[in-house]
Order: C-alpha cells, then sequence, then structure tokens
C-alpha cells in the first residue's frame, strides 16, 4: 500500500508506478498473481507528459476493465493532421478503423495514471511508495531488490518499468542500442486561440522540426517541439515566439499551463529479458513523441508479460513485443525526418503528401500504423 511497509517477498516485483507498470500490475492482480509496486516519488507525476491514447491500447485497456472510464475524462478524435505551416497536406481519419474504438483519445497522462490507480485499487493492490530500488540481484531462485533505505525485497520475478534510466535494465546487464536527437524538444500545456480548432490532432512540418498541437479536456491544448535548444522550462513570451515561428497567425496563446524540455532517443534494449529480470515500456524503448506512441506501446507491453506471466509463456515475450518497437523506433524515426525535409526534398514532400493521402489503401495504412492495431 501506500507509504506502508515493504514486504519481505513476492512473485512479481514491478519497479515504476508510470502507465506501464500500473498496467503490468493490474494485470497480474486481474490473474491473481501476487506483485508489489514500487515507486520512487512519494506521489504520482501530477503533469501530463504523455496525451494520446490510441485504438489498441483502448483495446487492452478494456480487457481491464479501465477502458470506459478514461475515455469518458477525455476528448475523442477521429482524424489526425498532417500540415506544412497553415497548409494541410493530408488528413488521417480513424473513423473506419476495424475497432470497437475508432478514434484518437486525448487525455493527460495523469488522468490515465488515475484510472489505472483505482482500478488497481479495487483488485486489492496499491503503489509502494515512497521506494527507491538501488540495486537488483538474481540467482536461481530469485531476485533479491534493494532500496535506498537498505530495506530489501525477495521475489520470484522483478520487472523494470522504470524509463529511460533503468535500474533493472543496468542490472540485468542489458545494451540500450540507438542514438539521440541533437535538438531538444519543448513540451507544453497551454491556453490559446487556435485556428485549426479542437477537432483534431496536428502533426506539422517545416523546416525548423517536427510540430505537434493536440487539443486536451478543459479547453487546453498540448505543443510539442523540436527546436535547437530551449530553456528548462520555457514560459509564456516563449511559447508564444514559438507558436509565431511556427505557425505564424494561427495561435494566440493566453498561459502556459505547464511546460518542459527534454532531449528525445531512439533507442530498443537489446534484449527484453534476462534471466529472472523482465523490461516493458521506456526501460526497453524511447523514441520521438511524434504520433504519440511511447505510452501506447508502453502499456502495450505491460499486458502483454502480464499475460504471459498468467499463461506460462515468459518465454515468447521478448520474441512478441521487441519487434513491435523496432517497428515503432523507425517509423517515429522516419516522421521526425520527413518532417525536417527542406529545399527540392520539402516540395516533392508537399507535393506527394495530398495525392498519396486520398489513396484508400495509404490512408488504411497509416490509420492502422497509428493506432497500432497491426500490433495485435
Amino acid at each position: 500500500m501506500t507509504g506502508t511497509a515493504l514486504p519481505e517477498r513476492t512473485t512479481v516485483a514491478v519497479v515504476g508506478a508510470g502507465p506501464a507498470g500500473l498496467t503490468l500490475a493490474v494485470t497480474l492482480a486481474e490473474a491473481g498473481i501476487d506483485c508489489v509496486l514500487l515507486d520512487r516519488l512519494a506521489e504520482g507525476a501530477n503533469t501530463s507528459r504523455a496525451a494520446v491514447v490510441h485504438a489498441r491500447t483502448l483495446e487492452v485497456l478494456a480487457e481491464l476493465g479501465a477502458a470506459d472510464q478514461l475515455v469518458a475524462g477525455g476528448l475523442t478524435l477521429d482524424h489526425f493532421a498532417v500540415r506544412d505551416g497553415a497548409r494541410r497536406l493530408a488528413r488521417v481519419s480513424f473513423a473506419k478503423l476495424p475497432t470497437a474504438y475508432p478514434f484518437a483519445l486525448l487525455t493527460p497522462q495523469d488522468h490515465t495514471e488515475a484510472v489505472l490507480l483505482e482500478r488497481l485499487r479495487a483488485l486489492g493492490g496499491d503503489v509502494h511508495r515512497p521506494f527507491e530500488v538501488v540495486g537488483a540481484v538474481q540467482d536461481a531462485d530469485g531476485v533479491t531488490l534493494t532500496m535506498a533505505t537498505g530495506e530489501r525485497l525477495r521475489a520470484d520475478y522483478a520487472v523494470g518499468t522504470d524509463g529511460m534510466h533503468s535500474t533493472v535494465r543496468e542490472a540485468a546487464g542489458i545494451g540500450f542500442t540507438g542514438s539521440t536527437y541533437a535538438e531538444s524538444f519543448v513540451l507544453a500545456d497551454v491556453r490559446m486561440d487556435w485556428a485549426p480548432g479542437p477537432e483534431e490532432v496536428a502533426l506539422a512540418f517545416g523546416n525548423a522540426g517536427v510540430f505537434v498541437v493536440a487539443p486536451l479536456p478543459g479547453g487546453r491544448y498540448r505543443v510539442v517541439a523540436v527546436v535547437a535548444d530551449a530553456p528548462a522550462e520555457p514560459d509564456l513570451a516563449y511559447v508564444r515566439r514559438l507558436m509565431e515561428e511556427r505557425a505564424p497567425g494561427q495561435a494566440v496563446v493566453h498561459e502556459v499551463v505547464w511546460s518542459s524540455r527534454f532531449r528525445v532517443h531512439h533507442r530498443v534494449a537489446d534484449h527484453y529479458r534476462a534471466g529472472r529480470l523482465f523490461l516493458a515500456g521506456d526501460a526497453a524503448h524511447v523514441h520521438s513523441p511524434a504520433g504519440g506512441q511511447g505510452m501506447n506501446t508502453g502499456i502495450q507491453d505491460a499486458y502483454a508479460l502480464g499475460r504471459a506471466f498468467a499463461t506460462g509463456t515468459l518465454d515468447g515475450y521478448e520474441a512478441r513485443r521487441r519487434p513491435v518497437a523496432q517497428r515503432v523506433v523507425a517509423f517515429t524515426d522516419r516522421m521526425t525526418r520527413v518532417a525536417t525535409f527542406t529545399g527540392p526534398k520539402r516540395a516533392v514532400r508537399n507535393t506527394v503528401m495530398p495525392v498519396l493521402s486520398r489513396v484508400p489503401a495509404f490512408q488504411r495504412k497509416l490509420a492502422r500504423e497509428l493506432a497500432e492495431l497491426d500490433y495485435r
């Protein structure tokens, strides 16, 4: 439970209570498997970070009894627009996808985490806080996790859902192959007047890099932009300049509710398992936020791993999920690079994309890729 004493042992220890960790804990609880979910923070983060939940993720969350509540608290949008400045190059529709969730759900990450935590508590579980795992040592019979306080937890297995700088991945000796984009990314939740309106997610291309505007509940918008460099906490004046540079005449920013700067990597763990240690979510893969697929892929990892524990098919987990991460990383990397085309390449892109987007097969393929329906 939150803030309570650490148990001496469990079947599965899950390190990191973000969306992937919570999903895994819920999946294990549904299957009746004892689990201890640990997080180093005294309370859950209340910032929005990831903001898009795609169709395949909603299908997974429906299996866990969490989809309806999540959808009720968010915005459902049936298309995704690709723009170059004010010009719309393509409109990707989700409306005809073969799923019970033919839309993109826009909701802050803290809401997604709150819904998953409520479901976990309904199943008798909770998050143990604050427990920072600083070591994980496995032997033939299990894993011993050591906390920063010196306390220890013995588990049959341990799973790292503890982010890009995963302690579990490091303890497992698993490499994290890839590289880092040279640019930084600005992320901001703002209140603004936005000319395209709140009915679409806009992925904008331009010489300066990827630029995403997505509506959020409560009249806010999420802005994500590639920049050469940015302050740690972009302020109102900075965001106003950024919007005028990237979308001149289309936005009037009134307030910055929350903002951050981060570096983006495109990396995939060399393995998802080393003996009794497993990886899921950002501990296993990180990539460009173009397309909003990071949290989605992590939630799907966690569900797949939880079901693998329940069905005794752990040996197949890496083979099922690592190729998905490789595909997502490659897809988002291509989008990020296409977005920054200049000169003749930009002209060709802007000529070809509107034509391609009207081809039904291309339209379906892109929609399914974004929604991750081909990863079932």
